[in-house]
């Protein structure tokens, strides 16, 4: 191989990764447009907008952590899936009984406590703005891995593998 060969070759691979490193940057920035509003929320407005929002009345069994998503409906402003309220977990949908009605809370010094989203798949919000709460997962020894997160906007939010992915709970339904 020659000498300009060399190079271009190489030039072609510190192009390629410029790229790679231009999407991931892009991939992890999450939603910069300010949609939910600006400056803190007391986290009262959280309990507020959850407490008014549409409640279910169905229950379907889901015998998993990770409950059926409807296919192809994605929220737009998060760009998860969307996951019926009435396919959760039995559990998931006592703590989403607790979260309106103010609790109390199955662990009082975690639950109802401010949710940094420091691995940023949530929308991005200022500092506060989201609450977590447990999800009691029968058989485990502490806390486990699922959760609500709660955002001052009245959204609602599932994970099952403690943070690893999230689904937009669609309420009432």
């Amino acid at each position: 191989m020659s000498r300009s060969q060399r190079q271009t070759l190489q030039l072609v691979a510190v192009g390629v990764l410029v790229l790679l490193l231009i999407g991931w940057f892009v991939s992890t920035r999450g939603s910069s447009d300010g949609t939910a509003g600006s400056g803190q929320v007391k986290p009262a407005a959280t309990k507020a907008a959850v407490a008014t929002a549409p409640k279910s009345g169905a229950s379907s069994p889901a015998a998993s952590g990770a409950p059926k998503t409807a296919a192809g409906q994605t929220d737009a402003v998060s760009g998860l899936r969307f996951v019926d309220e009435s396919a959760l977990p039995k559990e998931a949908r006592e703590t989403l009984r607790l979260i309106r009605a103010g609790g109390p809370y199955p662990y009082p010094r975690n639950d109802d406590k401010t949710f940094s989203n420091s691995e940023r798949i949530l929308p991005k919000q200022p500092s506060g703005y989201y609450r977590e709460y447990t999800v009691i997962t029968p058989g485990s020894p502490d806390r486990g891995a699922r959760r609500i997160i709660a955002g001052d906007g009245g959204e609602l939010y599932y994970t099952a593998d403690h943070y690893s992915s999230f689904q937009r709970i669609r309420e009432g339904t």
